[in-house]
């Protein structure tokens, strides 16, 4: 997810890009925290309410909480979990601050969804060494995801799009573009709502994964044309249990000319029209059907045919659809002529 713009200009402010959100109703907190983390070189952001808590993190997409456990009205517990709730927020590592010592207060932060806490009266050089924990795990995961989303927006532009479901609650938590306009176009759904098609393919073949067995693709269909769906592997930490709960990691796949055609549009470097020449003539094609089929002239069709061939280093038809055939099989395996 694209950081929303207070987040990418808070950023700046920051080498390291750190941002803390610290949440407490007491100004005297508020203000030790404020100082001892600005001179550390963080950038901070405060909060006196639960409500206030959670615009201000959906807005700025912080990379650490500083969460104050007993607030009039909404109280920390109920902070975090709304966090927690949200897709948008669920990452977000948070520290309890609590003058709650007990043992039942500390497990309902934790289960409330905090990684850590910090007893009060609080030392900032404590909240500093355990915030420091927390943020080297952000920061790499942080370099992960960018790393993924690199990797995720070259498969979209290849004509893949990939989603992430988390097991066994059938929960769509990530999608990239592509796929967000694949899933409403052919099923009419939108995160966090898995098609029920996928989760039941996953429910029926998820066993399975555990003997090795690679389950079959899912074909959706939408008239002429049908989405290609493919397990592609398990990530987090369901992967090193070893079982089927966890994220799956799914490849998705428009069949259809106009899928092939702009994959072939990115792939070689061609215009939209030059692909769709270039299309027609791999499926054997003259000009002149060609023209028909575009709705042109041959003359025309065979203009756009002679610039397909110098931006390809070709001479003829059959060499030019040899270079196409072969990247399109490298991006669609299973295309046919």
């Amino acid at each position: 997810m694209t950081a929303p713009p207070l987040a990418a200009s808070l950023r700046e402010q920051t080498a390291r890009g750190d941002l803390v959100l610290v949440v407490d109703d007491v100004p005297d907190n508020l203000a030790l925290l404020h100082d001892a983390l600005d001179e550390s070189g963080y950038t901070v952001l405060v909060a006196t309410s639960g409500e206030a808590a959670l615009a201000r993190a959906a807005q700025a997409q912080p990379d650490i909480v500083l969460l104050d456990a007993m607030m009039p009205g909404m109280d920390g517990f109920e902070v975090a979990r709304r966090l927690k709730a949200d897709a948008a927020t669920a990452h977000i590592p948070i520290v309890f601050m609590t003058g709650l010592t007990e043992t039942e207060h500390l497990v309902a932060a934790l289960e409330a969804g905090g990684v850590d806490y910090v007893t009060k009266p609080l030392k900032p050089r404590e909240v500093l060494a355990r915030m420091n924990v927390h943020l080297q795990g952000a920061r790499a995961a942080r370099q992960q995801a960018r790393q993924a989303g690199q990797a995720r927006n070259a498969l979209d532009a290849f004509g893949y799009a990939s989603i992430t479901v988390r097991m066994p609650q059938g929960r769509l938590i990530w999608q990239t573009s592509l796929a967000r306009e694949l899933l409403a176009r052919y099923c009419g759904t939108a995160a966090p709502h898995t098609p029920p098609a996928v989760v039941d393919w996953l429910r029926t073949h998820l066993p399975g994964t555990r003997q090795g067995v690679e389950p079959p693709p899912l074909k959706i269909e939408h008239g002429a044309q049908y989405l290609q769906l493919r397990l592609h592997r398990q990530t987090g930490d369901g992967e090193e249990e070893g079982g089927a709960a966890g994220d799956w990691l799914i490849i998705i796949r428009e069949v259809s000319d106009a899928a092939v055609i702009e994959a072939m549009s990115l792939a070689l470097k061609l215009t939209a029209r030059e692909a769709e020449v270039l299309y027609w003539v791999v499926k054997g094609k003259t000009n002149k059907d060609i023209g028909e089929i575009l709705g042109s002239s041959p003359a025309t069709a065979k203009k756009h045919l002679e610039r397909v061939f110098v931006k390809l280093g070709v001479e003829t038809r059959t060499a030019a659809a040899g270079v196409a055939i072969k990247r399109i099989r490298m991006i669609q395996p299973h295309f046919e002529v």
